[in-house]
């Protein structure tokens, strides 16, 4: 049976093989650090019964299947107070089993009781697979954003969809409503 838990700084160190995967992108550990001192709800990870960590691991001895970090942010007085999804990570041998399902939901749950009127998150453009996930999630593209992604190697930089699902306080969906236009990475709060 998978065990979902917090995230703690032990688990910086045993999560790697997620880390490395090419459709994951990756932080430093500062950037975790401050996910796990300001928003350490929205930072969890799914455990085997073994206690290996299902989320990010290295070790031969863990199966590493995923982990979700968020945050909340935004503007109440303007209806923007959401839940963000920092990153949601599947190692490639556990996709497939509902997981990222279970994590997103439990985000979810967690920007409901904060009062949040959405959740949103950016995904490249190209990653199909998991756009198609999020929208059989409810998520739907609210905005295109031109060049999000940093290329490597001489590659153009990519573009990502901001996706949101509304949750029950934005009672009339319009943080959900799409923008017409493609947005640079500047032009976002």
């Amino acid at each position: 049976m998978t065990t979902l838990r917090a995230f703690t700084c032990d688990d910086l160190f045993r999560f790697n093989n997620i880390n490395l995967d090419p459709l994951t992108e990756t932080y430093g550990i500062p950037f975790y650090l401050q996910y796990l001192a300001h928003w350490p709800e929205y930072f969890v990870v799914a455990e085997a019964p073994g206690g290996e960590l299902m989320g990010y691991s290295e070790s031969a001895l863990m199966l590493c299947v995923f982990t979700v970090m968020g945050k909340a942010e935004g503007s109440v007085a303007r209806e923007e107070w959401h839940g963000h999804v920092t990153a949601l990570s599947v190692a490639p041998e556990f996709r497939r089993l509902g997981l990222a399902a279970k994590l997103m939901e439990l985000l979810e749950e967690i920007s409901e009781k904060k009062g949040g009127f959405f959740v949103d998150l950016f995904v490249r453009v190209s990653n199909q697979v998991a756009v198609n996930m999020y929208k059989q999630l409810g998520y739907s593209v609210y905005r295109t954003v031109l060049e999000y992604y940093s290329a490597s190697s001489g590659e153009p930089d990519e573009d990502a969809y901001d996706m949101r699902k509304a949750l029950s306080r934005d009672t009339e969906k319009k943080s959900i409503i799409p923008l017409p236009h493609p947005v640079r990475p500047e032009d976002i709060e």
